[in-house]
């Protein structure tokens, strides 16, 4: 059997713990300041005295050991001083274990691969990278839960470790769940657009009461019967229970649920049980410049690129033009320096936005705008804008027209830095060869109608999804057509992704009309609805394409798809998509049978059937792409009941921890860090 990516193991770290309250320090470089930190360890407002305390540093790359800086045991009132070296590299990740429950002078063998050793089942948590370091720092079930997520695809038999820069990102969005500094909920989940308008904040709390019905309760077997996951070994400790509730949250849902109720230390906290433990943090920058996110496209730093549709407003009833500014977040959901930018002919971009081998961002300028704009989109729905990594306009003020380019909706780019639009208003594609503008090209694409998604596999082929007749079409990385594929369930297909052993996924919404050629806004809207119902609606499924061009038979319908849209692969090759309704994520079981779940099949739902992982923080959903910490990115495009002439959500949407990671930008099929 395969451990599943990522699975956190602190036997071996536990093993490290040397016997009695030693605050000395390992021996570390020369070169390394010293450095102290205080800190506390409780549950709720409880000290807890007599813990083990030991503080590393995580391992510089996949499978590297990590290193122990510090250990010291915690007195009576929960307080413990930590005495190290603080590491020179500013990118080294720091962390805390707690373990309550080895007695003094009884520590295993101090070594790094110490076998089996292991301490208590109460095992607290808390990072230090990532933010400032406070005056005292609190390791309680809130910072465990916190690190469970956040880091839970970084970790394996010994310990934290990862690459850059995933690793580095993790700890950083560790801190948008906990404050280490009090132990309380962390500002951003704390406060608008989360706190009390979604259930993440009281989710994240009933997690942490979860773990505190071992701690203080003493219901361990219990917690760690419920977290173990089919075909998976049973955690033996809190942090490991908790991250395996991270990987696989559909999990005994309602029984963890009622065990979290049996010790309410955390508030306020979820009043029943949800259908699956994803915990979903909304980002909306400097809260007045989202509107209508559309795509979104990493970087190799895990920044995140997002096309927006429109200019910003906050009444939904004041008509809005074309959006005018591209995006980008830093990996913790903070508007990136001199962000939002604008210039290079931006317009209304649709669902186009890529990022090329050498870091420039391309948007795709569709020209969207809501009812009432005065502004005649026709001129500006014909080009693409081209970004430096700093923001600064790379194409001329009407973008790069040319080579066919109209009403643009799905990019992509390949290894070499060539860079494919759809053109969705022109039935044709644009190649971009070496993202060198000035020699853009049509490639007419007869086969298809309304060209869509765009996605390149790893042979360095283009598949682009035709949302007006039900098809796919291939191209060599020449542009030479190469087959058209129909059948396997297509049915108004939207977003292409592509695996690593190039197989195609595409997602079908099964009756939206894209709004391009001779179809209007009007008509997508009235095709949407405001139906949010259980669905799905009809025709909604996703279908299986070979690398030889040959679909799957029967598309696959259930893990909780309504009508699907955006779609991506994650480092397992495990599918995930997005819904423009339902309030929720499909999670299906992709070609790597190694990565699902013991006996599924290919495209056989690992999110709960029907409900899939929901979310009241999740809108109408368009774009879901994977960052290089395995956190899944949704765009919140159109809201739940869209009002025409601003029919624009205003927030992206993060599952924290819960895919593989990938190696970012993607230029051909995904690859782990």
């Amino acid at each position: 059997m395969r451990r599943r990516h990522g699975v956190l193991l602190t036997a071996a770290l536990l093993a490290q713990l040397a016997a009695g309250p030693s605050h000395a320090a390992a021996p570390a470089p020369a070169g390394w300041e010293n450095t102290d930190q205080c800190g506390v360890v409780r549950s709720g407002d409880t000290p807890l005295g007599g813990a083990e305390v030991t503080l590393y540093q995580a391992g510089d790359g996949e499978g590297a050991a990590p290193r122990v800086l510090a250990r010291a045991r915690s007195a009576e009132d929960g307080r413990f001083t930590l005495d190290y070296r603080r590491p020179r590299d500013p990118r080294a990740v720091l962390y805390v274990l707690a373990d309550l429950g080895r007695p003094a002078g009884r520590a295993p063998q101090d070594a790094p691969h110490a076998g089996p050793a292991q301490g208590g089942p109460a095992v607290l948590a808390a990072v230090l990278s990532g933010a400032a370091a406070p005056p005292e720092l609190v390791v309680n079930e809130r910072t465990t839960v916190a690190v469970a997520y956040a880091l839970s695809r970084f970790t394996g038999p010994d310990g934290v470790s990862g690459p850059q820069p995933g690793l580095q990102n993790a700890a950083a969005v560790a801190h948008n769940l906990a404050d280490t500094g009090t132990g309380d909920v962390a500002a951003l989940l704390a406060a608008p657009p989360n706190g009390a308008l979604t259930s993440t904040m009281a989710e994240f709390n009933t997690l942490a009461d979860l773990l505190a019905a071992c701690v203080t309760g003493g219901a361990c077997d219990r917690l760690f019967d419920l977290a173990r996951s089919p075909g998976h070994d049973r955690p033996r400790d809190t942090l490991r229970a908790a991250v395996d509730i991270a990987h696989d949250p559909g999990n005994n849902a309602a029984g963890l649920f009622g065990l979290a109720a049996t010790t309410p230390t955390y508030r306020p906290a979820l009043p029943s049980a949800p259908d699956a433990w994803t915990v979903a943090l909304r980002y909306d920058g400097n809260g007045r410049e989202l509107d209508g996110p559309g795509n979104i496209a990493f970087d190799a730093d895990g920044n995140a690129w997002v096309s927006n549709n429109y200019r910003y407003g906050a009444d939904p009833a004041v008509p809005v033009c074309g959006g005018r500014t591209v995006l980008k977040f830093t990996p913790a959901g903070r508007d990136a320096p001199g962000a939002p930018y604008s210039g290079g002919g931006l317009y209304g971009a649709g669902f186009g936005i890529t990022v090329d081998a050498r870091g420039s961002a391309w948007v795709g300028n569709f020209g969207f705008q809501g009812r009432g704009c005065p502004v005649d989109p026709a001129p500006l729905e014909r080009s693409v804008s081209r970004f430096a990594a700093d923001g600064t306009a790379l194409s001329p003020r009407e973008g790069w027209r040319g080579g066919g380019i109209a009403q643009p909706q799905g990019m992509a780019a390949d290894r070499a830095g060539t860079v494919w639009v759809a053109d969705c208003g022109g039935d044709s594609v644009t190649r971009i060869p070496e993202g060198d503008a000035t020699r853009a090209r049509e490639v007419p694409t007869p086969a298809l109608s309304k060209p869509f998604g765009a996605a390149v596999d790893p042979a360095g082929r283009l598949w682009v999804s035709g949302n007006g007749n039900d098809s796919v079409q291939v191209l060599a990385a020449d542009g030479t057509p190469e087959r058209t594929v129909t059948g396997g369930g297509l049915r108004r297909p939207l977003a292409v992704a592509t695996d690593s052993r190039g197989y195609a996924w595409v997602s079908n919404s099964g009756i939206l009309p894209v709004p391009c050629g001779n179809t209007t806004a009007d008509d997508f809207a009235a095709a949407v609805g405001t139906d949010t119902g259980s669905g799905p609606l009809p025709g909604a499924s996703v279908t299986l394409i070979g690398p030889d061009g040959a679909p799957a038979p029967e598309p696959f319908t259930d893990g909780g798809l309504f009508l699907p849209w955006g779609v991506a692969v994650d480092g397992d090759d495990t599918v995930w998509v997005a819904n423009f309704g339902g309030h929720r994520v499909a999670r299906l079981c992709g070609t790597d049978l190694t990565a699902c779940p013991p006996g599924f099949r290919t495209g056989q739902p690992i999110s709960p059937p029907g409900t899939g992982y929901p979310s009241d923080g999740l809108e109408r959903n368009t774009g879901l792409q994977i960052d290089p910490s395995g956190n899944v990115w949704l765009a919140n495009n159109w809201r739940t009941v869209p009002v025409r002439t601003n029919p624009g959500g205003h927030e992206l949407v993060v599952l924290v921890g819960a895919a593989a990671p990938v190696r970012t930008p993607l230029p051909g099929g995904p690859a782990r860090p």
